[in-house]
């Protein structure tokens, strides 16, 4: 999707109407001969997109559909990376470039190794099966977070129906050891995380209950825990936050709906002020940073998939 004026139909206008300036410190991450771009449609429910750099291409997940895509940035062509995907929603990459994933059919956390394999990372905890990790982040230590809550096994949609085991826990996966630990347990379904760029904070939606918000907490001094919990952004009625990214000055860039005026991609600064929006005609559910520089957003909506150019960098493990 780009922009056009109605008098020019297919006429690109800059600087993208697109682009909503709520606070002025946003302008500056506006580049004004950029614009946004639909680069696919075809999706039922796009989610979970991943910058691979070796390859020069994004990978996201049609999660209804059962399938993963794969953008080529050198061709623009798409193609299907996985299919059957396993309902995979949110995906990473670690710190040696692999791609490491959640899926909702068999709950669990996967990672795909250089020579083709995958590993399973945690599929359950004290004996019991996770519910539907549904997205995750990697710190600079190797440690993988990822959320659990039971959006997966509520019906037939993006998964397979089931009784959820767990309470819808944060978990961590230590580095070194594999071993799986809870980081926090009083999130009522928690959905996307990011770390701030110095990683002594995350955040994390909670969208188990309405109207939702965003939560952060601060890492403990063994960086394994969470701790000094507390609302970071109070969302008004009918605003839905889901996958977000922060970028190297510690904004946070989310996935935002849903309904007229809010679908979208909606920046907070780091004192939780809401800066910028960026305008699309359908809800965004994920997004990354990608591109040789991390400074292309690309955003996984519901039927599409779009990209703009923007005036800043994501953070490292984004």
């Amino acid at each position: 999707m780009t922009q056009t004026d109605p008098r020019w139909p297919g006429q690109t206008r800059y600087p993208d109407p697109a682009f909503e300036i709520l606070d002025q410190s946003f302008a500056r991450y506006r580049l004004d001969a950029a614009a946004v771009e639909r680069l696919y449609t075809g999706t039922r429910w796009g989610e979970g997109p991943v910058w691979v750099p070796a390859g020069r291409y994004l990978l996201w997940s049609d999660i209804p559909n059962n399938r993963v895509l794969r953008w080529h940035e050198t061709t623009g062509s798409v193609d299907e990376f996985r299919r059957p995907s396993d309902f995979t929603n949110g995906a990473t990459r670690d710190r040696e470039g692999r791609v490491v994933w959640c899926e909702h059919l068999h709950r669990r956390v996967m990672r795909l190794e250089h020579d083709g394999s995958t590993t399973v990372l945690a599929d359950s905890f004290n004996g019991k099966r996770l519910n539907s990790p549904n997205d995750i982040v990697v710190k600079s230590d190797g440690s993988i977070w990822f959320s659990d809550p039971t959006f997966g096994i509520r019906g037939f949609y993006e998964g397979e129906k089931a009784a959820p085991e767990l309470p819808t826990y944060l978990y961590r996966i230590d580095g070194q050891t594999g071993e799986l630990s809870v980081a926090a347990d009083d999130i009522e379904g928690p959905n996307g995380l990011a770390f701030s760029p110095d990683e002594k904070l995350l955040y994390v939606a909670e969208t188990g209950i309405a109207p939702r918000r965003m939560r952060v907490y601060e890492l403990a001094a063994d960086g394994r825990t969470l701790t000094k919990g507390r609302i970071f952004i109070a969302c008004k009625q009918g605003e839905r936050p889901d996958g977000f990214r922060v970028d190297v000055e510690g904004n946070l860039w989310c996935g935002w709906g849903m309904g007229e005026g809010l679908d979208g991609v909606r920046i907070y600064n780091p004192a939780g002020e809401a800066i910028g929006h960026i305008h699309l005609p359908e809800r965004a559910a994920n997004l990354c940073f990608g591109g040789r520089h991390r400074n292309r957003l690309f955003i996984a909506a519901s039927t599409s998939l779009y990209a703009v150019y923007v005036n800043t960098q994501g953070a490292l493990g984004g």
